[in-house]
């Protein structure tokens, strides 16, 4: 392979991989909640941040975890919103009661 064979192969992956960030969808986390983010899909792991009022979130993926009862109902759907941080799906306003997201993996 010639280096520029190399460096159009790498453009290809660097564009596909922008496109598939642009497909991702953000959700309004609930009025007035600063929301916690933890290592893993339950309360049992490890606070890893607080969310402040007002943002908005990507879903990346979603997966069982911890029931829990917030603003949107009760759940056990957890949100994965960046490498290794997910959020209870109950504080996220999705307009949905069930997945809107790939089960993660």
């Amino acid at each position: 392979m010639t280096v520029d064979r190399a460096q159009e192969t790498e453009g290809i992956g660097e564009g596909t991989a922008v496109q598939a960030a642009a497909a991702v969808r953000t959700y309004a986390v609930a009025p007035g909640v600063r929301l916690n983010v933890r290592s893993g899909p339950g309360t049992q792991y490890n606070l890893v941040r607080v969310l402040p009022e007002g943002v908005r979130v990507p879903i990346y993926c979603q997966t069982p975890g911890t029931t829990v009862s917030g603003t949107y109902g009760t759940t056990n759907i957890w949100d994965l919103i960046d490498s290794g941080e997910y959020v209870s799906d109950a504080y996220v306003a999705t307009g949905s009661d069930g997945y809107v997201a790939p089960r993660c993996g």
